[in-house]
């Protein structure tokens, strides 16, 4: 498995993981980021989830979706986002509130690295559903016809 460069912030590729930045509005006061749904998000947002107090050196994730798409924010220190679509492996490092990963369906993501206080935003397209998930790396690559 070979593993490639980070793709450029702002690719419109709805396909393949990509960094999105989203607007970031500063005054005197301090920093905004509004994020809307099928606007600064390709997706209609159904759920949104924090993932927090990871305890040292632990790692979340490992699975795949069948059809959820996902795009995740380090609104709070930083963490790293490994993907695998069973034949590529990327790796991205989230450490700007201001930028997102967007993740699509069918690929395998395990996060690690977890900064101390950081805190991971999730915005998903759909509810959760068990169904929707695999949990063993042989059958997510036994579902894209690998194995």
């Amino acid at each position: 498995m070979r593993v490639v460069a980070e793709p450029e912030i702002g690719m419109n590729v709805t396909t393949k993981p990509h960094l999105i930045e989203f607007q970031r509005i500063r005054d005197p006061r301090g920093a905004l980021t509004p994020i809307e749904a099928e606007k600064d998000v390709p997706f209609p947002v159904r759920r949104i989830y924090f993932i927090y107090d990871v305890s040292d050196g632990a790692a979340r994730a490992g699975h795949s979706h069948k059809a959820l798409e996902q795009v995740l924010i380090a609104v709070s220190g930083s963490f790293h986002v490994h993907l695998d679509d069973g034949l590529t492996r990327q790796s991205f490092r989230l450490s700007r509130p201001n930028v997102g990963l967007y993740i699509p369906r069918m690929f395998w993501r395990d996060i690690d690295d977890f900064s101390g206080g950081a805190v991971c935003l999730a915005l998903a397209s759909d509810h959760y559903h068990e169904s929707d998930y695999f949990r063993d790396y042989d059958a997510f690559l036994h579902a894209k016809g690998l194995r």
